[in-house]
């Protein structure tokens, strides 16, 4: 190999490989770029996921204790009425339910009594 050649092939590595290097790290940072770009987005899907997933959640327990509300309501009037239903079948339960009734008949209304 003649000097010129060899300075030539000299030449050529270290710029080529220089170029070549630039070439590599830019092809590399283009793709960290998209990787970072698909984590972004990943991360973005996943909180707003999370905020859906507390807010259904909060409608729910909202909903639910609505629910054990009217159904705690309905129970005590169940058990109320169910001590007035028992009140009948006891001592003198006829009379005291017809005391009741009394009470629930407005004055301006004739009442018949039937015996």
């Amino acid at each position: 190999m003649s000097k010129s050649s060899y300075k030539n092939s000299n030449f050529y590595k270290k710029y080529l490989s220089s170029a070549f290097k630039k070439k590599q790290l830019k092809q590399e940072n283009f793709v960290s770029l998209v990787f970072l770009t698909i984590k972004i987005c990943f991360s973005l899907l996943a909180l707003i996921s999370l905020f859906k997933l507390g807010y259904s959640s909060k409608v729910r327990l909202t909903r639910l204790r609505e629910i054990q509300d009217s159904f705690l309501y309905e129970k005590y009037r169940f058990n109320v009425l169910t001590n007035r239903f028992d009140d009948l079948f006891s001592s003198e339960g006829e009379q005291r339910f017809m005391k009741d009734q009394d009470q629930i008949i407005s004055r301006d209304i004739i009442r018949v009594i039937w015996r």
